[in-house]
């Protein structure tokens, strides 16, 4: 039988309008939207987290992270121990949340459809506890459940649910193994700086052998490379400022407060003749100025005031040329602004800069 090129009769075109209106019937359009909606924000954060190294954590990471910090710096700003939690807690809320978005999301978009799925074991029609069993298998490819999809549209919707789980569970550990390996690598700075001085002034007196500062050259190169590879990590994965030390000697702030000071007494409190390699010095305070850039993308603020100034006292006790204390005065206010904004960083993470000066 021919097909007719002509307009439809007023039959045909009765048909289509039912038809049509059957379908629109069976997708239940609020399931749907919101379905997107979830899954929008679910690839959204997860893509701008994991991968947009300039772009710093999602949306709804960030304010995860900073509500987190927030409720556990309320209850146990005098606990350590506590607060050291807040970076394994707010990593593993964040995977939650994207398991929990993805799964919401495509269990509203399955339950959109009156028919999308079918119960192979029997007549009996999907609920909701099906459905949120479905994708979840689905996700994380568990192999074939008692559910299938009904026809074309559900399967490719099917195919994208194993796609995404699959994306997820990737991006997540490849994001997880970074991130725990950028901890461990601002541990180790820590360490190394602690290890050299745990005061500004014993970090400067400890590479003095009486004539020079040579015995320096080595480890500040070394300092100087680790900082600007943490600052680099801090933009790419800003929870790092979140994993809090328990231990003052393992704690990053507290270190980038002795590097600086002790570049600032190099740069400043020494006399140029007696002085490192400028390249140098300026290498160790461009370094620390990578890793205030990097903190401050997060809601911190720089303290009222300017720390203590380090004490010029001790390297003359040591034997070290310095300048006249007024100068050294004169060049540290200059330097106001950038030595309130390492205080500020210090007390974000609820450290006390005081003692950095204790003998």
């Amino acid at each position: 039988m021919g097909r007719t090129n002509g307009p439809c009769s007023p039959e045909q075109a009765a048909e289509i309008g039912h038809r049509s209106q059957r379908l629109v019937g069976a997708v239940n359009v609020a399931y749907l939207g919101l379905g997107v909606v979830l899954l929008t924000l679910a690839v959204t954060d997860l893509l701008w987290t994991t991968l947009w190294v300039d772009g710093g954590a999602g949306p709804l990471t960030s304010s995860l992270m900073a509500a987190t910090w927030s409720a556990l710096k309320s209850v146990g700003k005098q606990h350590s121990r506590l607060l050291s939690l807040s970076g394994p807690l707010v990593l593993s809320l964040t995977l939650l949340t994207w398991v929990g978005l993805l799964w919401s999301g495509w269990v509203l978009v399955f339950s959109a459809g009156a028919n999308a799925l079918d119960y192979t074991l029997g007549p009996e029609p999907v609920n909701w506890v099906g459905r949120m069993y479905f994708v979840a298998y689905t996700m994380f490819t568990m192999g074939n459940g008692d559910f299938s999809p009904t026809g074309g549209v559900w399967r490719i919707a099917t195919s994208l649910t194993t796609g995404s789980g699959m994306v997820l569970v990737t991006l997540s550990v490849t994001y997880l193994i970074n991130v725990l390996r950028a901890v461990v690598q601002k541990r180790s700075f820590a360490s190394s700086v602690h290890g050299v001085g745990t005061r500004s002034e014993s970090f400067v007196v400890t590479g003095w052998n009486g004539d020079d500062f040579d015995e320096h050259n080595l480890s500040l190169e070394t300092l100087a490379s680790q900082l600007s590879r943490i600052a680099s990590q801090h933009n790419a994965y800003p929870i790092l400022h979140y994993y809090r030390s328990a231990e003052r000697r393992y704690a990053l702030p507290i270190a980038v407060a002795v590097f600086d000071d002790a570049m600032s007494l190099f740069r400043f409190g020494v006399t140029p003749e007696d002085r490192p390699s400028e390249p140098l010095v300026e290498r160790g305070r461009s370094s620390v100025e990578d890793y205030l850039k990097s903190v401050y993308t997060l809601p911190i603020e720089p303290a009222d005031q300017p720390p203590p100034a380090p004490d010029l006292t001790r390297l003359r006790e040591a034997g070290v040329p310095t300048v006249p204390d007024e100068e050294f005065a004169d060049a540290l206010g200059d330097e106001s602004d950038r030595r309130r904004r390492t205080l500020g960083v210090v007390d974000s993470q609820a450290w006390q800069w005081s003692s950095n000066r204790d003998s």
